[in-house]
């Protein structure tokens, strides 16, 4: 953690205040205001997910710089997808496309994302994040194995993307139809597990930055994917959602923990994938730092203050941390600390 404060937190902040200058560059109000709130309000997934980057070793700074990018490209279209002036399918996919071709070696395979909707002039921000995770692909030795894994991961969380977004009226039926199509890869999972599973970037800056630290060979590509996918992946998405309720319910969007049947059946699902997830991550290399993160999600995720405002809020937070160990409990602290610092430097 030390080291996450003193070099990834600020290199974070650095990549950040580049992408917020170039956010303001957008000709397109629209897309210009999509862009700077996804930053101002979802910069804490950048800073979660460059914690990877320690796997890199000394490739770190451009594992940072990957994680930024792409981090951005995904918040950046889930609010387009959220608060959006379209509910096409197609407009959905062709902007996720940009999350495909951010994943390969070669910037010739750069589109106009925004083909399906009104909105266009963006002074070609979306593109110059995919180039700049592109120029960070080409750096990655033994890059073959690892890309048939992070396109599946991609693939998965496109299609989630375009279900979850699409008319109110077909996001279950299109969600729970897909889920149906891809039950084998993870069949104890529920389809709104699933879809959470399929909601995670964690598993994709795993790889990479394994691989700028010149890591990943055949047999290791194969134990990345199944120690992040899907109980991993699941656990990130759902805490995420779980500590969101209030606020999706008051937006009216899709939020995958309201089909839990009770907050009972919920905290069991949540024991279970914790459990699951420390299984399968025992044989991991690096086993340690991947224990790190799933007690880093439990401790971060339950330290927010929005869960004081949920139901049960106590005990699951209480549950949860205790099955987590006492890494999570010094997660939890140390976030609570933080916020409680923000806010007073912000005069809340």
């Amino acid at each position: 953690m030390f080291q996450v404060y003193r070099k990834i937190f600020p290199q974070v902040r650095k990549e950040l205040d580049y992408w917020t200058t170039r956010a303001t560059q957008i000709p397109d109000k629209e897309l210009k205001r999509q862009a700077l709130a996804s930053i101002h309000s979802k910069r804490f997934h950048c800073q979660g997910g460059a914690v990877f980057a320690l796997l890199a070793g000394k490739q770190w700074k451009e594992a940072v710089r990957f994680i930024v990018a792409y981090q951005t490209i995904s918040d950046y279209l889930d609010n387009l997808c959220d608060r959006s002036t379209s509910l096409d399918p197609m407009d959905f996919q062709m902007l996720h496309e940009s999350m495909k071709d951010a994943l390969l070696t070669s910037n010739k395979e750069v589109k106009n994302y925004y083909l399906y909707r009104n909105e266009q002039k963006d002074k070609g921000y979306l593109q110059e994040l995919v180039r700049t995770c592109q120029q960070v692909m080409k750096n990655i030795k033994n890059v073959e194995y690892a890309q048939p894994y992070i396109l599946t991961y991609q693939k998965l969380y496109a299609d989630m993307q375009v279900h979850k977004h699409v008319h109110v009226a077909d996001r279950v039926p299109r969600l729970t139809s897909w889920h149906k199509q891809n039950q084998g890869l993870a069949p104890d999972l529920t389809w709104y597990e699933f879809a959470a599973a399929a909601g995670s970037t964690l598993g994709i800056f795993n790889f990479i930055s394994y691989g700028l630290g010149d890591n990943i060979g055949k047999e290791w590509a194969n134990y990345l994917w199944k120690g992040y996918f899907p109980y991993v992946q699941a656990l990130h998405i759902l805490l995420d959602y779980y500590i969101d309720q209030k606020e999706d319910r008051r937006e009216g969007d899709l939020n995958f923990c309201s089909f839990y049947p009770d907050e009972v059946t919920m905290l069991k699902r949540f024991l279970y994938i914790i459990g699951n997830a420390e299984e399968h991550l025992i044989s991991m290399p690096n086993a340690r730092f991947h224990e790190m993160v799933i007690q880093g999600l439990v401790g971060l995720y339950l330290g927010d203050r929005k869960t004081n405002s949920l139901p049960q809020s106590k005990k699951m937070k209480n549950v949860l941390l205790a099955y987590s160990g006492s890494g999570a409990s010094f997660f939890n602290l140390n976030t609570k600390i933080y916020y409680g610092i923000r806010r007073r430097k912000q005069g809340e």
